[in-house]
């Protein structure tokens, strides 16, 4: 028995049997990806995954309490590296942190400068994604971190810790009509093009919400996920923006004026995720405290491993 089976199984879960993209994930060939399965069924003694032919198509009932014994290996071997590295180097390494744009732009440049003030020796790597691949990355171990609006609380593979509420707010150019209006309405708004998120970002599923709560289609003409390329469009006179509140300033964005819509669309909740029982370097603790303000280290311990910490 060895990780590669190991990591072979849990990914061919993961990524609903389909052994190419557990191939690309792992850095192997399928028929390598099939072998170690393979082997690691002849070794136990049990079936663990459903086949039609050679295509897999689910998981038996002992494959699935395999798989959890599988991913608590996994994961603890991935703390035993952590737990090396910590004793090793103590304020020293690399924190990964999967992020939206949005969130690395406006709300993490004073937590980072700061974390890197008291960390120098630590090398922080944004990665940049959405927030189903940000949830991927960190129950994959590529993130030790992962920060967005969307999604991270409906994975119970991850612990999430809310860090800040927001709303968004409606963009206009100078001398807009829509500035005349108060307090703006929805129906206002659909009279318009409208420019906002891609769908699955940045409280879009709230705007989407909104709209269809109250009865109005919207004519939605341009999406994105930066809340800089959404402004600029607006700038051009192509539409009406819905952006994040943090992402507007008024003295950087002149010739654009923002509209107080808190009232129109539901509050968002930015969260922060780590992976459930993962082992986190001491400076991870200090990054999640800054963000996550009001959780102690004792906090985050207990959430990540309720059983230990009881």
């Amino acid at each position: 028995m060895n990780f590669q089976q190991l990591r072979s199984v849990r990914e061919a879960a993961r990524r609903n049997f389909n052994l190419t993209d557990v191939a690309n994930a792992l850095f192997t060939s399928q028929p390598g990806v099939s072998r170690q399965i393979r082997e690691l069924e002849d070794e136990l003694g049990v079936v663990i995954f459903e086949r039609n032919g050679k295509r897999l198509t689910g998981m038996t009932d002992p494959g699935k309490g395999i798989l959890k014994i599988i991913e608590r290996l996994l994961v603890e071997a991935e703390n035993l590296q952590q737990a090396s590295s910590e004793y090793a180097a103590q304020d020293s390494g690399t924190l990964t942190v999967a992020v939206t744009h949005t969130q690395a732009r406006y709300a993490l440049p004073q937590v980072v400068q700061a974390f890197r003030n008291s960390y120098p020796e630590v090398r922080i790597a944004l990665q940049q994604s959405a927030p189903e691949h940000i949830a991927e990355w960190v129950l994959s171990g590529r993130a030790d971190i992962g920060i967005a609006t969307e999604g991270l609380s409906a994975f119970p593979e991850l612990v999430s810790f809310p860090c800040y509420r927001w709303s968004h707010l409606v963009v206009v150019p100078d001398g807009h009509p829509l500035l005349q209006q108060s307090p703006i309405k929805l129906a206002d708004l659909a009279e318009y093009p409208l420019i906002t998120y891609d769908v699955g970002f940045t409280g879009r599923g709230h705007i989407d919400a909104a709209f269809a709560s109250a009865g109005v289609n919207p004519d939605i003409v341009l999406t994105a996920m930066d809340s800089d390329v959404i402004k600029q469009y607006v700038s051009l006179g192509m539409g009406v923006g819905i952006v994040a509140s943090m992402a507007f300033d008024h003295g950087r964005d002149r010739g654009l004026r923002a509209i107080e819509s808190s009232h129109l669309f539901a509050p968002n909740v930015t969260r922060l995720a780590v992976r459930k029982g993962a082992y986190l370097r001491a400076y991870a603790y200090d990054f999640i405290e800054r963000f996550a303000q009001g959780f102690t280290r004792a906090d985050i311990e207990r959430a990540l491993h309720p059983v230990a910490a009881e």
